[in-house]
């Protein structure tokens, strides 16, 4: 650690304000303070509610509110600026390119990176009734599952997960779709009626991990959040962006990635193997590609997955959705 680990500070976390990005951001900094405990060093911590663009806009979906970085751009300014000290994000929400002087400093241990359904009745993907209403703002979930179910209604629905749930009865779908870990941090589990299998829908690129950015710069705080990454995490989410960074992905492009470790047996102490599946679909659902390779380096797994999806018609799928 360096020199001015013992001197008294106030550090400033940023993060969004609703119940779910507070709930994680408490969670994060209970680990920094044990952290701190542990290490003997004299840190406190302040929360900062910062209202970003995907929170003001909410009446339209993601896919066409435009740009990347909706949910993050803000509080990053707020980094720059100095006005806070480091941000808690939800990875998925995190574009690949990070403005000059920022920097993830930690990726703490992923929770389930799988897509769950909240039904009214059932408790399965398979037992969605025919023509079945499902909510979902996201274009990844929409496509996959319309191309799993062409038959499925999928409704524009967004908001907070407390507001999603309520528009399940109060706008007469039969199931919502979110992320299995959001509910999991609010200690809703009991809600989840099904996880959706990955063989019918891929995660969204860093789906059930936190990144914690902070500035290049700021060694004291560098050094802080390296205790709080989780290397094994840190690795699959590494591969996963690096295939978003190839497939230059936002929310306007129907694209997933989900990495696995496996142990790899060939010899002793060697680095896990990454097992890598990702996804890119037309809009509709009519067309789904999928490829999977396994590999030890994370950055240049992700670049070959993309590569492979791209050369077998991505590119045309990704050239199309900028038209339409």
């Amino acid at each position: 650690m360096t020199s001015v680990d013992h001197v008294q500070r106030v550090i400033k976390v940023g993060t969004r304000q609703s119940s779910l990005a507070l709930t994680q951001t408490g969670q994060v900094i209970d680990q920094l303070q044990q952290i701190c405990e542990q290490h003997g060093l004299n840190y406190t911590f302040e929360i900062h509610k910062i209202v970003t663009k995907g929170d003001r806009i909410l009446d339209v979906t993601l896919s066409k509110v435009g740009g990347k970085g909706l949910f993050v751009k803000e509080i990053e300014q707020a980094l720059l600026d100095g006005v806070i000290d480091l941000a808690v994000h939800s990875m998925k929400d995190m574009p690949y390119e990070q403005p000059a002087g920022l920097m993830n400093g930690a990726t703490p241990k992923r929770l389930s990176a799988q897509d769950c359904l909240i039904m009214r009745k059932g408790s399965s993907f398979e037992d969605l009734p025919p023509g079945a209403k499902v909510g979902t703002s996201s274009l990844r979930r929409s496509c996959q599952l319309k191309h799993a179910r062409p038959d499925l209604q999928i409704q524009f629905i967004r908001g907070n997960i407390d507001s999603r749930i309520r528009k399940l009865e109060t706008e007469g779908m039969d199931a919502i779709v979110l992320a299995a870990a959001g509910l999991t941090r609010m200690g809703w589990e009991d809600r989840i009626s099904a996880l959706i299998p990955e063989d019918i829908c891929v995660p969204a690129v860093g789906q059930g991990a936190l990144g914690i950015q902070c500035r290049e710069a700021d060694g004291a705080i560098r050094d802080l959040l390296q205790l709080l990454n989780d290397p094994d995490t840190d690795r699959t989410v590494r591969a996963e962006r690096s295939f978003l960074g190839t497939m230059e992905g936002s929310c306007q492009v129907p694209i997933g990635a989900n990495a696995v470790l496996f142990p790899d047996t060939s010899a002793a102490n060697a680095a896990p193997i990454i097992e890598l599946t990702g996804i890119v679909g037309s809009a509709d659902g009519s067309v789904l590609l999928k490829e999977i390779r396994r590999g030890h380096d994370p950055e240049a797994l992700g670049q070959e997955v993309a590569k492979l999806l791209l050369a077998n018609g991505a590119d045309r799928i990704l050239e199309q959705l900028k038209h339409e």
